[in-house]
């Protein structure tokens, strides 16, 4: 069964300013997705989904659907606040995201197999579709608890321009997943790589240590678990109007209750992305680069 490509799409960029998604970084015009689509389409995956807002429907139809409605299967959800199960009770004045977890709460019925997530805000690279492709390649319902995730080296993925978060994983000794805990303000320093603990105080950081890019594979299995999960989040976050519901909480608790496992995938791409404005000159720069030496086309569609 060829897996679904879930795209996460409908934040909108605070940090950055903007609606970065749509951002043309490639030399005929490509956004990041549009990257990310084209490694999924070589790595035999067989549908794209977006996550968006309902205000962005139309550019997405417009530059999405079009292009690639003849080459592979395209479909959309939105993600909006309001949308939780029947029961929930939410605060009136909540207006954030709910999270990467709701986000993918809201592609439910849309997929029957195995599927990757991932930010639109992010290259992962050609090698990263394809261990996730290749993983689920003789995938079977009786692995409906065998879920993955996309590792990268720490080192190949900060930006220039300021701190980034990332999830820092811890394996066993089988690559397989044993914790992820969600570290802010990684950076390098003139001593090596920090991010600041709960303290705000430096914690080195090895540069190969393996950290989540939000790259996680999944089978429909995880989407009872997401909604548990979320009325759990709710009851203990329901005044906080700033709280999210994060994929890797979720990945946690299945982990240490048993309830699933997680292989983690090793990969060597660097990643790239655009958390900062200025880091839109770097992704230009590496997209050009990549495509002088012939790992994508001057023009992906063309």
């Amino acid at each position: 069964m060829k897996p679904t490509l879930l795209i996460l799409a409908a934040g909108m960029g605070s940090r950055y300013g903007g609606l970065k998604q749509l951002d043309q970084v490639g030399p005929s015009g490509e956004t990041i997705i549009d990257y990310s689509i084209y490694d999924a389409i070589r790595a035999g995956f067989g549908k794209v989904i977006f996550i968006i807002k309902e205000s962005i429907e139309d550019e997405f139809k417009e530059i999405f659907v079009e292009r690639l409605k003849d080459r592979i299967a395209i479909d959309y959800v939105f993600q909006e606040t309001w949308m939780v199960p029947v029961g929930i009770t939410i605060p009136d004045d909540r207006s954030k995201p709910w999270g990467t977890g709701h986000a993918v709460m809201m592609a439910e019925g849309k997929i029957n197999g195995p599927f990757a997530v991932i930010n639109a805000d992010d290259f992962y690279g050609r090698g990263a579709f394809e261990a996730l492709a290749t993983y689920y390649k003789d995938w079977t319902p009786e692995r409906a608890s065998d879920y993955c995730m996309v590792g990268y080296l720490v080192a190949n993925t900060l930006s220039e321009f300021g701190a980034v978060s990332r999830g820092v994983c811890q394996p066993d000794g089988y690559s397989l997943l044993v914790d992820v805990v969600e570290r802010t303000h990684i950076g390098r320093t003139d001593t090596g790589i920090v991010y600041l603990n709960e303290k705000e105080q430096p914690v080195s950081i090895p540069g190969d240590t393996i950290v989540s890019m939000n790259f996680w594979g999944f089978t429909p299995s995880f989407f009872s678990f997401l909604k548990e999960g979320f009325a759990t989040f709710i009851e203990k976050n329901a005044g906080n109007l700033k709280a999210e519901f994060y994929i890797p909480s979720v990945v946690n608790d299945l982990i240490k209750s048993q309830q699933a496992t997680v292989k983690i995938l090793h990969c060597n791409e660097k990643w790239f992305g655009m958390t900062y404005k200025e880091d839109r000159m770097t992704v230009v720069k590496s997209i050009r680069e990549l495509v002088q030496v012939g790992v994508y086309p001057e023009n992906l569609w063309g």
